[in-house]
């Protein structure tokens, strides 16, 4: 992990990437921060196989490199940069906010944050790929549902534990769930698990996945196939070979080919994102 740490003056830049002015901590303000989150910075694993075969980075990128990321190429970053540096972003504002991990296939394999507001916890994930555009309120007795295109996104309330589930279902059926650890933790906890994903093993090695939101639209490319959704509607395009993925990349996420096409060499596509 790197020992560099935000500046007064990252933070600065930091919101104006989202758009966003500085403001004191409050529920409008952090709704305000989490939208412009997940419309101006992406999940992709473009920056993650990039950096990997440019600079041999097996961590969370700098946060120099990150924002140059965003900045310059329209990276964003999986859930351990983006989680990771909005925590940064949400402290220094003030926010009573907790890095957590999440349980998948294997423990703490996903971060999210946790943010306390007026005495009320809300979950505040942008690093899964999905449409949370609002932050979740963790105190409802009931699911909490999202639907958005072919995906329905159901959080269930905290066991007795106090972990929430969230869970995705595609096409009618449950795809994909992670389980949420409210224990605070500090980046460095996830340094093994950061690391391990990037072997040449790891699903973010050998798959692609990037998913940009808007309001009420979203453009995701797994693998070969680009899903676009906008309400309840949404279509599937297959993209007839790995030549054609640059070229689709900067036209939908306008991340240069050159870029997309050097982290993409040699990586197989043989894993379900």
């Amino acid at each position: 992990m790197s020992d560099a740490r935000p500046t007064r003056e990252w933070f600065a830049r930091y919101l104006r990437l989202l758009g966003v002015p500085p403001r004191r901590p409050n529920r409008e303000a952090l709704f305000e921060l989490t939208t412009a989150h997940l419309t101006r910075i992406p999940f992709e694993n473009v920056s993650k196989l990039y950096y990997r075969r440019t600079a041999g980075l097996r961590g969370v990128p700098d946060p120099e490199r990150f924002l140059d990321g965003v900045a310059r190429y329209h990276f964003g970053g999986t859930c351990y940069a983006n989680a990771f540096y909005l925590n940064q972003l949400l402290a220094h504002l003030g926010y009573d906010v907790t890095l957590c991990g999440a349980d998948m296939s294997a423990p703490d394999v996903h971060i999210v944050n946790i943010v306390t507001l007026d005495g009320r916890p809300y979950l505040v994930d942008v690093g899964y790929a999905a449409p949370f555009l609002r932050p979740l309120p963790l105190d409802l007795a009931d699911d909490q549902e999202i639907a958005w295109g072919r995906e329905r996104y159901v959080l269930k309330p905290r066991d007795g534990a106090g972990r929430p589930r969230l869970e995705l279902h595609r096409d009618g059926g449950l795809r994909h769930a992670y389980l949420v650890n409210p224990a605070p933790r500090r980046i460095e906890e996830f340094a093994t698990v950061i690391a391990g994903s990037f072997a040449d093993h790891a699903t973010f090695m050998r798959a692609l996945l990037i998913a940009r939101f808007w309001p009420t639209r979203s453009v995701t490319l797994r693998n070969l196939t680009l899903i676009e959704a906008e309400g309840a509607d949404f279509s599937v395009r297959p993209i007839p070979g790995p030549d054609d993925l640059p070229r689709v990349i900067e036209e939908q996420f306008q991340i240069p080919a050159d870029l997309a096409r050097q982290a993409l060499d040699g990586v197989a596509l043989t894993e379900e994102p």
